[in-house]
């Protein structure tokens, strides 16, 4: 696999929730951090997604909003 992204987390399915038309994955990298995606029913069964299997979760952003209170 080759890309672009900078960002590439290696880490596990921990958890998915279907709803209708997508569907929440949640991913606990190797590190320990978790890190939710919102992808498509359709990218769900595309990729194979179950958990526990083994994915990379790709960050590619314009920008990143930091806020305070």
């Amino acid at each position: 696999m080759k890309i672009s992204a900078r960002n590439i987390l290696k880490g596990k399915v921990q958890k998915i929730t279907t709803g209708a038309v997508n569907s929440e994955v949640l991913i606990l990298t190797d590190h320990g951090e978790e890190i939710v995606s919102i992808i498509t029913n359709q990218s769900v069964a595309h990729l194979g997604l179950e958990e526990g299997k083994a994915v990379y979760a790709v960050v590619k952003a314009s920008n990143v909003m930091v806020a305070t209170d």
